[in-house]
């Protein structure tokens, strides 16, 4: 297994009335992150807020490609970015323990907290296809190149790893700074990772190992 200290490329925030950063998307411009009842849309080029949505934002973020998904409680809200309209609601796997949410390969994949797990579930449904088990608690969740990351938080330990999607296995890590939890996690496709911090109120941009790096 690699592990390897995170390198924290850049810091947002903390942002004026936000207490608590959860769930982090990217939807190839801006950064939204849920912060409790609002979704907010952060440039990451000027470090501003661009847009709110007033709804239930607890926890996990995923966008499509078109349509923002977000967790509150017990349900996944299928999210209109521009009006800020639910178009849908699905049950959440883990019935208000869920943390991480992405999609990916036209499924979401939703990370259970302290249930230690990682379901696939059909976005129309909510039915959890299979599940993927890990051996700590579950925080963000990403795809990208094919591969499965996702953020851990426990005490004053966090880390960003790669795990093997069929088995659950370690396969590369990236401790975060004492005090640098990670509370949601999404992948801009390329070299960063996008962090939310919980109640130090921030995001972060995380360099991402390549093949190259």
């Amino acid at each position: 297994m690699k592990h390897s200290p995170a390198e924290i490329l850049r810091e947002y925030g903390p942002f004026p009335g936000v207490a608590n950063v959860a769930g982090v998307t990217f939807d190839g411009d801006r950064i939204w992150f849920a912060t409790g009842k609002k979704l907010n849309a952060l440039d990451p080029e000027g470090g501003e807020i661009t847009q709110s949505l007033d709804i239930a934002a607890d926890a996990g973020t995923a966008y499509d490609g078109k349509h923002l998904y977000q967790i509150a409680e017990a349900v996944i809200r299928k999210i209109d970015p521009g009006s800020g309209e639910v178009l849908a609601t699905i049950p959440a796997p883990g019935e208000g323990g869920d943390s991480g949410l992405a999609w990916a390969e036209g499924f979401l994949w939703v990370g259970q907290h302290r249930g230690r797990k990682i379901h696939q579930v059909e976005p129309d449904t909510g039915k959890v296809v299979r599940t993927i088990e890990s051996d700590r608690f579950v925080t963000g969740v990403t795809w990208v190149d094919g591969m499965l990351w996702h953020g851990t938080w426990e005490g004053t330990e966090s880390d960003i790893r790669r795990i093997d999607p069929a088995t659950g296995d370690v396969l590369e890590r990236l401790e975060m700074p004492d005090g640098a939890g990670v509370s949601g996690l999404e992948s801009d496709g390329g070299d960063r990772f996008f962090c939310g911090g919980g109640d130090s109120c921030l995001l972060r941009e995380v360099r991402r190992p390549t093949a190259e790096s």
